[in-house]
């Protein structure tokens, strides 16, 4: 714990939403929601005109659009999220060299290391300074938390929700705690919170007071400790600059089951391939090859074949997953298939031929049974293993797939840039707008019309800046 309130937490508000209210001027002010737009689709993120009506991140897709039927539903851009996301991280890591990304919109930052806080006043107007400049780099708000603890940071920017900075006076965190739900907590979740909640827990000063040795007698010693220390206030996990990957992974849930063989196998592929897309744009190449699959009744089974060495060849990671996918009985049909990497390497497959290469000149031979990049003679095929230890990236529902997907970017070489407010019968419908624009005209056309053509996102704020596009 320290002395002052120099670790920060920025938390963007309603990320995905937000993002598409600053870049569609006739979303803002309404409910806007971000999520898989099937009938297994799920909520991403809800704008907060949207969470008014109940709806959350996680909700079905299904039970959102029954309790809010007249908001705008849209598949997320990740593309278009992450460009905004590196933005955001560059103005964090000018105030410090140790910056610890948690997602795409949410992160630690140790004011301290960056020497530009060292007190409550100075770190007040570090936070401060940061909402400013996120606002006028991107168009939106984030919510900051600063305290003596990343704990009580990430609580504290909770607090300051939305467009908010809430700064927890260090020394007051018992005070501050107490009356708060056992959930604020890191490791209390639905479960475990149940579990304190019939012991007569449901505070945090419950936790205080129940004493260390009746949580290590519910919950165990690791947890039970650790929990105690933290209603206490006591948290002195440091800021880590480097959160490297443990894996890459990309998943798909389908809106009907699927039961074509071929079609799973050609599904599986597909996802290899972006896998391998992934995993090259984070400059890795990994071993293990990670397949998972969740039937029908919900069972989930993943299966590993573990390399020789490192690869980041799609080729190899495709047929991988496909000698994975011949070991897993899919005959009652397939509702979500994922596939992955792990086992990371900073090195590629190429790296790999090279050695090999000096290698089998070293010994004079020219031959060789095998690549660096094949499966292992007694190998891990059929293993069954724990997930990835990352999580993956946010799922990419396949209507995300669809060329005329609600939400997606579309320029028409008469009426210029808009974006597809839906389509079916052969018809798309187009809003034209752009995010400095007031709120635009729609139109309809056929779906193949040759004027009409898949477009970028635009910038959310002015290209002279200084002026956001979203108050």
């Amino acid at each position: 714990m320290r002395a002052a309130p120099t670790i920060l937490h920025l938390d963007m508000d309603a990320f995905f939403a937000a993002a598409e209210q600053a870049a569609k001027p006739s979303l803002r002010g309404k409910p806007v929601v971000v999520g898989g737009l099937g009938p297994r689709g799920v909520v991403a993120t809800a704008s907060y005109e949207a969470r008014r009506f109940g709806v959350h991140s996680a909700m079905p897709m299904a039970q959102a659009r029954r309790l809010a039927p007249n908001a705008a539903y849209l598949v997320p851009r990740f593309g278009f999220y992450r460009s905004i996301s590196e933005q955001v991280m560059e103005l964090l890591g000018r105030l410090s060299p140790l910056v610890e990304p948690l997602s795409l919109d949410e992160a630690f930052v140790d004011l301290e290391a960056g020497g530009v806080a060292d007190d409550r006043a100075s770190a007040l107007e570090a936070g401060e300074r940061l909402r400013r400049d996120i606002l006028a780099t991107t168009g939106l708000t984030g919510s900051v938390g600063l305290a003596g603890s990343k704990m009580l940071a990430k609580i504290a920017s909770e607090e300051a929700k939305p467009d908010g900075l809430v700064l927890m006076e260090p020394g007051t965190e018992r005070e501050l705690l107490g009356p708060k739900s056992v959930r604020i907590l890191p490791g209390v979740g639905p479960a475990t919170g149940e579990h304190l909640r019939r012991a007569g827990m449901t505070t945090v000063s419950d936790l205080v007071e129940a004493g260390e040795d009746e949580l290590v007698r519910l919950l165990g010693r690791a947890h039970g400790t650790s929990l105690y220390r933290m209603a206490q206030g006591h948290d002195d996990r440091p800021v880590v600059a480097e959160r490297d990957a443990k894996s890459v992974s990309v998943e798909d849930t389908f809106d009907v089951d699927l039961h074509d063989r071929v079609r799973i196998r050609t599904e599986v592929e597909r996802l290899a391939e972006r896998c391998v897309g992934r995993l090259r744009a984070l400059g890795h190449s990994g071993r293990t090859i990670v397949l998972k699959v969740r039937r029908f009744d919900f069972s989930t089974l993943t299966r590993s074949e573990t390399l020789r060495g490192p690869t980041d060849d799609p080729l190899v990671v495709r047929e991988a997953a496909g000698r994975l996918l011949e070991g897993v009985d899919t005959t009652g049909g397939v509702r979500l298939l994922g596939v992955g990497v792990s086992g990371l390497a900073d090195y590629t497959q190429e790296d790999l031929f090279a050695q090999a290469a000096e290698r089998a000149e070293e010994a004079g031979d020219s031959g060789g049974s095998g690549g660096p990049g094949g499966p292992e003679g007694t190998g891990g095929v059929g293993e069954d293993v724990p997930a990835p230890a990352a999580a993956p990236e946010p799922e990419e529902p396949q209507a995300a797939e669809r060329r005329w997907a609600p939400g997606n970017d579309v320029r028409h070489a008469v009426y210029g840039a808009g974006w597809v407010q839906g389509s079916g019968v052969g018809r798309v419908t187009v809003r034209f707008e752009e995010p400095q624009s007031p709120p635009g005209r729609v139109r309809t056309f056929l779906v193949d019309d040759p004027e009409l053509e898949p477009g970028e996102p635009l910038p959310l704020v002015g290209r002279e800046g200084g002026e956001a596009a979203v108050a």
